[in-house]
Formats: C-alpha cells, sequence, structure tokens
C-alpha cells in the first residue's frame, strides 16, 4: 500500500462541515478515507461521480395561475385540517436532508 503523505485542505461552512462530520461518524467513515474514495471515483470515472445538476423545483415564475391556486389551495386545507407541520418541523426535514 502506498504511503500516505500529501495533506488535502479545504475551508468549508462550520455547519455544514459539523453536520458531514456527525452523518460519517455515524457510519464509522473517517474523513480521510471519504476523501480518498472520492479522489479514487473521479480517477475511475474521469469527472465528478454525482451529478452536479440544479433540481427543477416549481417556482411562482414558472407555474400557470391555476396551478399556483391549486397548490395555495391544497396548503391552505392543509393547514386548516391539522395536516401540516410547524416551520420547526419543516426546517429540521431540511436539515436532515441536506
Amino acid at each position: 500500500m502506498a504511503k500516505k503523505s500529501a495533506n488535502v485542505t479545504a475551508r468549508v461552512q462550520p455547519e455544514i462541515k459539523r453536520q458531514a462530520e456527525a452523518v460519517l461518524e455515524k457510519i464509522g467513515l473517517p474523513v480521510s478515507v471519504l476523501i480518498d474514495t472520492l479522489y479514487r471515483q473521479i480517477i475511475m470515472t474521469g469527472g465528478v461521480p454525482y451529478s452536479l445538476t440544479v433540481p427543477n423545483l416549481p417556482t411562482r415564475d414558472n407555474m400557470t395561475d391555476a396551478e399556483f391556486n391549486a397548490m395555495m389551495e391544497k396548503g391552505y386545507h392543509q393547514a386548516m385540517t391539522g395536516e401540516g407541520i410547524s416551520a420547526d418541523e419543516a426546517f429540521e426535514k431540511i436539515r436532515k436532508g441536506m
């Protein structure tokens, strides 16, 4: 096995680093192993081994008035019948999905 002597330095947002390292710790994967594996995949595939596209999420700009009104009506109905979740719960789900 080749001797590991090269260092990689990267600046990331502290909260992003904390969340990612928490996930890696849960699965028992050191950051150095993850980086080594990523580099090997880049070499083997000749590029980044995952998609770097922006998801096509619905926005008001690409909705018709009828689509927007239907979405708002659905949300209103969910709120009135207690089907919705609190903002705190919604943001927690978003954070977990990152």
